[in-house]
């Protein structure tokens, strides 16, 4: 599955984009002034408990974050 496949897959899923999940991951302390404060662990996992994203899916969220998209 490329990139944008499972942008769209998440994007169809959630209804968010990866500038909403940017957004959502800076008000919870996720991310401060761009960069980021904490490991992907905590990232995934909390995509995959609140979003219920697979680990593919999160990694593509938490590769937008890192900007290696």
């Amino acid at each position: 599955m490329s990139f944008q496949a499972y942008i769209d897959n998440i994007k169809i899923k959630t209804g968010k984009t990866p500038a909403d999940f940017k957004k959502l991951a800076e008000e919870k302390g996720f991310i401060k002034q761009g960069e980021l404060q904490v490991k992907a662990t905590e990232i995934t996992n909390w995509l995959k408990e609140e979003f219920e994203l697979g680990h593919g899916h999160a990694m593509a969220i938490y590769a937008t974050f890192k900007g290696t998209s």
